[in-house]
């Protein structure tokens, strides 16, 4: 089994030409025609990450986010992720990125949390102009039942297992329209807004952002790790519903950069 095989099972529903152009979708480290025996699927490449792997024998790490999204002028200990490319190469273990790609997939990442809210009737939120029906930024669906708002802010801070969330003013209307984008999605609000979402989640949200909706649209910020989390499985089903007997394992690392002080 080589690296390569890996990469197909899941740019098949994920092409790398679909990844935006700032992005570095694809191999990070190592060889593509590298045998690999067993791969470890995170969000984040970070140090601690990289140890899980080798301390579990895997040959390939598997990542949602880029672990180089720049070009590197040199390799020395002076940033993580220098230290990470030196310690990948020395322990011969390959890194892959599956990012914008994986976003802008009808199966993607936005489709996988809108699935676990429970919403139906699913489609893309802003199709590409080129493959519209597969191809795209976010994704709207309706609640099978209607619900308040604060029932809804509950269910999303359980989906997501968030100790809070960030939202605009509460409409007074009922949610019962959803639109969502995993990670930062603030631009595709417009979008949410047009098709009479009644409310819109995403993350990164900027504090003017707040004010946009004018009472128009319940705007929840989930958080970027949060609304990205189920990719990690998604992932892995991928690899094994073409490759059964792959050894693919999500990370028991977190690598989420966010950490949260809850006043008691």
């Amino acid at each position: 089994m080589t690296v390569n095989d890996i990469l197909n099972c899941i740019t098949e529903i994920a092409p790398l030409k679909w990844q935006e152009h700032y992005d570095n979708a694809g191999i990070q480290v190592g060889d593509l025609q590298a045998e690999t025996h067993k791969a470890l699927i995170a969000l984040d490449v970070t140090e601690a990450l990289l140890d899980e792997a080798i301390s579990k024998k895997c040959d390939l790490i598997i990542s949602h986010h880029p672990l180089i999204f720049h070009g590197l002028k040199h390799l020395t200990s002076d940033t993580y992720i220098e230290r990470i490319v030196r310690k990948a190469i020395k322990h011969d273990i390959t890194i892959l990125s599956m990012h914008t790609n994986l976003d802008n997939s009808y199966l993607g990442v936005s489709r996988e949390l809108a699935v676990r809210l429970g919403l139906t009737n699913l489609h893309l939120l802003q199709p590409s102009s080129t493959e519209p029906e597969i191809c795209g930024a976010g994704m709207i669906g309706e609640l099978e039942t209607p619900m308040e708002e604060l029932d809804f802010l509950n269910r999303v801070a359980e989906v997501i297992g968030s100790p809070c969330l960030r939202h605009s003013a509460l409409t007074g209307r009922v949610i019962r329209k959803v639109a969502l984008c995993g990670g930062s999605g603030t631009p595709f609000m417009p979008d949410a807004m047009r098709q009479q979402a009644d409310a819109y989640l995403t993350a990164d949200i900027k504090y003017h952002d707040f004010f946009v909706p004018e009472g128009n649209i319940l705007l929840v910020d989930g958080g970027h790790f949060e609304t990205e989390q189920f990719t990690k499985p998604l992932i892995k089903e991928l690899i094994q519903k073409k490759i059964p007997n792959f050894a693919a394992e999500i990370a028991e690392t977190n690598t989420n950069a966010v950490h949260y002080f809850c006043k008691k």
